[in-house]
């Protein structure tokens, strides 16, 4: 047996928790739990739009699971991952959407095998500095310090340290908000050029990340916006952070009313309404376009710049139509 239709299912509080092939297992009970496993590595399963091949990933309330009658592509290779910059002290690389920057903690104890399953773009460009160099990928020199992360679903320019100088000296400048770094966004209406600042906190009230007022505790946060292009529905806007916390941008444009299109976490206001979207962009349609810092060993002022990705880029021009 197999899918003969997709069928899409949101994870109950019941089920949270049950692995990735229980919750298959459970939508098709007519599947073998060798067909099913099959059936995963092949990429027919989409948690959350995101294609999983670990059939032992536990599910998450609200997560949305996604049985599919064709394949999903094709897993992303080391040779993909585009390289603008790699010297013995950093490397400034391509981020594609829909693969995390780095490995949550707590999967990095995970066997190799398992890792290989859903791999981060921290271990692909690991695996193409030890391929280009010829060293084995678990060598010092293949090794990669985090001083920045993009979201999973967020394309653009990303820089790994590969020395402790380095990360000493990126990670002052990233602290200082030294680094330049400007994204494209698109939104539905639009919005006025302006500077929001927010004091954000981890909960804003219904467990999400959000602003809150200025007496309380938090973190300072201010994304200057301005407008690229006006569609009929929609507005292409660039953000350039002043601080770079997390989430950031997502939380300011939604608190102004114009979430990002794709978003899925903050177009729910903390009050319980729901922000129109409309654009039918199945993730966020967030780009960094542009990333700029002195290296941190030479002195030397470096910048680089980033197309859109194929998808976004298609969205623009069905709305240029």
């Amino acid at each position: 047996m197999s899918i003969t239709k997709n069928i899409q299912y949101k994870v109950s509080l019941e089920n949270e928790g049950a692995t990735l092939a229980t919750i298959v297992r459970n939508l098709k009970p007519d599947l073998s739990w060798s067909r099913i496993k099959k059936l995963i590595a092949q990429r027919h399963i989409k948690i959350s739009n995101d294609v999983c091949l670990d059939p032992a990933r536990r599910v998450r309330a609200a997560e949305e699971v996604e049985l599919l009658v064709k394949p999903d592509g094709k897993a992303l290779d080391k040779q993909e991952i585009v390289i603008r910059h790699l010297d013995e002290h950093l490397v400034v690389v391509e981020k594609p959407p829909g693969v995390n920057s780095v490995r949550h903690p707590a999967e990095r104890t995970w066997k190799e095998s398992r890792k290989s399953l859903s791999p981060t773009l921290e271990d692909l460009v690991t695996k193409q500095i030890a391929f280009l160099s010829k060293k084995d990928v678990k060598s010092k020199s293949a090794r990669l310090r985090v001083v920045q992360r993009l979201d999973k679903e967020t394309s653009g320019l990303l820089v790994f340290a590969r020395t402790a100088d380095a990360e000493r000296g990126l990670g002052m400048q990233f602290f200082n908000h030294s680094v330049e770094r400007k994204y494209l966004a698109l939104i539905p209406g639009t919005i006025a050029p302006q500077s929001i600042e927010s004091i954000l906190v981890r909960d804003r009230g219904d467990g999400r990340r959000g602003s809150a007022p200025f007496s309380q505790p938090g973190k300072k946060a201010v994304t200057h916006v301005h407008l690229v292009e006006k569609f009929q529905a929609f507005t292409l806007v660039g953000c350039q952070l002043e601080t770079g916390r997390t989430h950031q941008i997502r939380i300011h444009l939604a608190e102004k009313g114009s979430p990002v299109c794709g978003e899925k976490v903050y177009r729910t206001t903390a009050n319980g309404t729901i922000l129109p979207d409309g654009s039918g962009f199945p993730r966020l349609a967030l780009h960094a376009a542009e990333l700029g810092f002195i290296h941190p060993i030479s002195g030397e002022p470096m910048h680089w710049n980033m197309a859109l990705p194929e998808d976004f880029s298609k969205l623009l021009q069905h709305l240029r139509k």
